[in-house]
């Protein structure tokens, strides 16, 4: 069991959020127990309160909270890509209407921010070259989906 669960807070839409998400990370992904607004509770009695699901390995819970506090910039989840094809495939599937932003950075169409990171960024932006780095990292501010052979060849 892991010792942080981060808690999404969704307006109405944690279960369909949770089945888009397991849909689109698939292997270690599922939608776990769903607990429903009961009489007399704040929520619309029947309507789903929490969701627990799992993307590749990690743990979340959505919750329907309501509208309060919608998803801003501040937090954003991280995906961590072995290549070009994964980039690519995760970010079209994420950003499918939602909308692009810069450095790899997206909105889905629920909100929520992700960043959809090549392996190698990190290496590339931070290797023994200092002035080789300093090219890819502005190769990569330059960017809306990162594009792993024009970051390789900055």
């Amino acid at each position: 069991m892991q010792k942080i669960t981060p808690c999404l807070w969704f307006d109405g839409q944690a279960k369909e959020a949770a089945e888009h998400y397991v849909a689109i990370f698939g292997g270690d992904s599922r939608i776990g127990d769903i607990t429903y607004y009961g009489e007399g509770t704040p929520g619309e009695p029947g309507s789903v309160l929490t969701v627990d699901f799992r993307l590749a390995g990690q743990d979340y819970i959505g919750l329907n909270g309501g509208p309060q506090f919608p998803f801003t910039e501040a937090i954003s989840l991280s995906v961590d890509c072995a290549d070009q094809a994964e980039v690519d495939r995760f970010w079209y599937a994420l950003s499918e209407g939602g909308e692009e932003g810069q450095c790899g950075w997206l909105k889905d169409k629920f909100g929520v921010s992700w960043q959809v990171i090549p392996n190698e960024l990190q290496q590339l932006v931070t290797g023994p070259d200092k002035e080789r780095a300093q090219r890819a990292t502005k190769a990569m501010l330059g960017m809306t989906k990162l594009d792993v052979q024009a970051l390789r060849d900055a």
